[in-house]
């Protein structure tokens, strides 16, 4: 027995698209689906962006960058 793939979306438990004619009778599936992410609305993005903005606002870039980069090569000249 082959497989055939369709897309199809379903809403609330009900099928509601499929992207081809599906055959008459009765169909045996497996069901991998990719969950449909819903865009965050504008109130909630500001919110995450008032938390989260001036985290690391007294860290010294040029310094942090320095001392990864020695930690990332130490070993590298053996």
């Amino acid at each position: 027995m082959g497989h055939k793939i369709v897309e199809a979306i379903i809403e609330d438990g009900q099928l509601t698209y499929v992207n081809k004619k599906l055959p008459n009778g009765r169909l045996k599936v497996h069901l991998i689906y990719d969950p449909i992410e819903e865009p965050l609305a504008g109130p909630e993005i500001t919110k995450i962006i008032k938390e989260t903005s001036g985290i690391y606002s007294d860290i010294d870039v040029d310094a942090e960058t320095k001392k990864l980069r020695v930690s990332w090569e130490r070993n590298a000249r053996d």
